[in-house]
């Protein structure tokens, strides 16, 4: 139970408008999501004392506001929306307005109480929309590459010429990314460990740093479940269902997902992990899963203990 002084403040974020709303109290009121209204909100809410403030995150437009939350110091948690439906859902609460999503995600920080975590500060913004951004690309670039296989003649040239253009900006954008790296003295030496493991190649190096900063700070336990590859139990009475993975940070599950298969035929310690896996009958599918969480806590232990593979010692 929360004590009478707890105050828990749920803000709805759209592109124009924060509406914000206190659990169980009265207070309502809208601001516009620019930064001298945002600059008022902030006073108000240091005045005020919240426990938490909940957002949800809503495509960028939650950025701001958040940053500026937490370089005043107010703890806030910039949470999943999925979460906040099926708590809806859950206590019955299907209408939908500004005012009552508000409202709704003041009452999931009283009920839920999820923990604040370090925002990503400016730099990693910035690594995340380079890394954000070649994604794109290369998913532009593979929708082009099909698309090559059943066009007319007379289209072939010009998406050969898309083709080229976009391999010119993926080049562009790895240069970039690496730049900026390099140009990060504490991120260079992170890096430069991550790349050390074999299966560990500069976007997932990069994807890491920018998506993933709590890694080498969280047990193994904690940094599996964060990015969602701890498996969860599906157990009910008698039944005991098959453990699944899901959840966490789809980005950085991809990348990890990408290095797992280049370990499996490249790093001894994960091929030797794999082969054990399958021949005691796990499916290829569950085996690289496990991998990919094998190789995140090697990681991660390297990180925390700031040492390359070569010095690492691998059970």
């Amino acid at each position: 139970m929360a004590s009478a002084a707890e105050i828990f403040v749920g803000i709805d974020v759209a592109k124009t408008w924060l509406d914000v709303a206190v659990h169980e109290r009265e207070t309502f009121f809208r601001v516009r999501n620019e930064e001298h209204d945002i600059a008022k909100l902030v006073m108000w809410l240091k005045a005020t004392e919240p426990a938490l403030v909940v957002l949800e995150a809503t495509g960028g437009f939650e950025k701001m506001v958040a940053l500026e939350l937490a370089n005043a110091g107010i703890p806030v948690v910039v949470t999943n929306p999925r979460r906040v439906r099926a708590f809806a859902r859950s206590t019955g609460r299907l209408a939908k307005t500004d005012k009552l999503d508000a409202r709704l995600l003041a009452h999931f920080g009283f009920a839920v109480r999820p923990e604040p975590r370090a925002l990503p500060g400016e730099n990693e913004e910035r690594l995340t929309g380079l890394l954000t951004r070649r994604r794109q690309i290369v998913d532009m670039l593979t929708v082009e590459k099909n698309r090559l296989q059943t066009v007319r003649v007379e289209m072939r040239a010009d998406i050969e010429e898309h083709i080229l253009w976009l391999q010119a900006k993926l080049v562009k954008l790895d240069e970039a990314i690496s730049q900026f790296v390099e140009s990060e003295p504490a991120w260079k030496e992170k890096d430069t460990i991550l790349q050390s493991v074999p299966g560990v190649g500069p976007v997932t190096a990069s994807t890491l740093l920018a998506m993933l900063p709590e890694l080498g700070k969280l047990n193994r336990q904690q940094i599996a479940a964060l990015v969602g590859v701890a498996p969860v139990n599906k157990d009910s009475g008698r039944k005991q269902g098959k453990r699944r993975v899901y959840g966490g940070r789809a980005a950085v599950r991809s990348v990890l997902y990408m290095a797992a298969l280049s370990a499996r035929k490249f790093n001894p310690v994960i091929r030797e992990f794999y082969e054990r896996l399958i021949k005691q009958g796990k499916e290829k599918k569950v085996a690289l899963t496990a991998c990919m969480r094998k190789l995140l806590v090697i990681l991660n232990a390297m990180l925390r203990k700031n040492q390359p593979w070569q010095m690492q010692t691998v059970k």
